[in-house]
C-alpha cells in the first residue's frame, strides 16, 4: 500500500511540475535578480527550480492597489520562499494559501493595551505581514530589491516565510516546531543571543541584524533567518553559534559556498 502511494505522489508531482513548469528564461532571469541564489551549487538551483515550481501550484497570488502579479514576479517570490525549505519540502508552508502582494510599503492601524488597561492605537509602516492560516502580505518595491538589499541583510520574503515556519507550532515565539530535545537546545542559544543582541541595540551599537530584531524574539529568529541566507558569512563570523543552529535546523550552511 505504501509503494502505491508512493508512486501515486510521484506520478500527480510529475504532473504538477509539467504543468507549473518554470521557463529557463524565466529561471535565469530569477536567478540574475538574486545573486545570492545564483551562488548555488547547481544541484540546490535544480531542487528550488522543483520546490518552487509546486509551491507555484499551491498558493494564490493576489495584487493589491491595482498591482498585477506577473509571472515574473511570482517566480522571483517563489524562489525566495522556498530557500528556507529546500531541505525539507513544503510541507510547513501548508497552513495557508493566499499571498497577497503590494506595490509598496502598507500603512496598519494597531492598537496595544498598557499595564493600566489603557489602549493606545498607532500605525505601522509593513513591508511584509505573515498571520496564522495566511495570508501572507509583501511589498513588491522590497521584493523587486531583494537583490540589492541583500548586501546589507535584508530580504523580506525570507523574513516573512521564517515567521510562518516560527507559527508552525502555533505560536510566533522564535522556536519553529522542534522535538522537545532539540528545542531545549534550541532556546539555550537563542535566548544568550537574543539579550545580547537586545543589549547592543540599546547601546546604539551598529549590529549586522537589522535593529527591528530587538523587538521581540518571533522578530529576532525572523531577521536572522534573513541574514543566515543572504549575508551567511558575516553572520557565521558574528554569531557563530547562532549560526551553527540555523544550519542544522535549515539543514543548509550557506556560507560555503557564498561569495566572498
Amino acid at each position: 500500500m505504501k509503494a502505491l502511494l508512493r508512486r501515486w505522489q510521484a506520478h500527480r508531482e510529475a504532473r504538477v511540475l509539467a504543468r507549473r513548469a518554470i521557463p529557463d528564461g524565466l529561471w535565469q532571469l530569477t536567478l540574475a535578480r538574486l545573486p545570492f541564489l545564483a551562488a548555488r551549487p547547481d544541484a540546490d538551483l535544480t531542487e528550488l527550480r522543483r520546490l518552487a515550481s509546486l509551491f507555484l501550484d499551491q498558493k494564490e497570488f493576489s495584487g493589491a492597489g491595482g498591482l498585477e502579479v506577473d509571472d515574473a514576479m511570482a517566480v522571483c517570490i517563489a524562489a525566495q520562499a522556498c530557500l528556507p525549505v529546500l531541505r525539507f519540502g513544503l510541507a510547513p508552508y501548508a497552513g495557508f494559501v493566499g499571498i497577497v502582494v503590494h506595490p509598496d510599503e502598507v500603512v496598519a492601524r494597531r492598537e496595544v493595551m498598557d499595564d493600566d488597561g489603557i489602549v493606545h492605537a498607532y500605525d505601522e509602516v509593513l513591508a511584509g505581514e505573515a498571520m496564522a492560516g495566511g495570508p501572507v502580505m509583501l511589498s513588491w518595491t522590497d521584493v523587486a530589491e531583494s537583490g540589492e538589499s541583500a548586501d546589507w541583510g535584508y530580504n523580506v520574503v525570507i523574513h516573512e516565510f521564517a515567521h510562518v515556519l516560527d507559527m508552525g507550532d502555533g505560536e510566533a515565539d522564535g522556536v519553529p516546531p522542534l522535538p522537545a530535545a532539540e528545542r531545549d537546545a534550541w532556546i539555550a542559544v537563542i535566548d544568550p543571543e537574543y539579550e545580547r543582541f537586545c543589549a547592543a541595540v540599546d547601546a546604539g551599537h551598529e549590529t549586522l541584524l537589522d535593529p527591528y530584531g530587538a523587538t521581540g524574539v518571533d522578530e529576532f529568529f525572523a531577521v536572522s533567518a534573513e541574514s543566515f541566507f543572504v549575508t551567511p558569512k558575516e553572520m557565521r563570523t558574528t554569531h557563530p553559534a547562532w549560526y551553527g543552529l540555523l544550519a542544522r535546523y535549515f539543514r543548509q550552511d550557506p556560507a560555503t559556498f557564498a561569495k566572498p
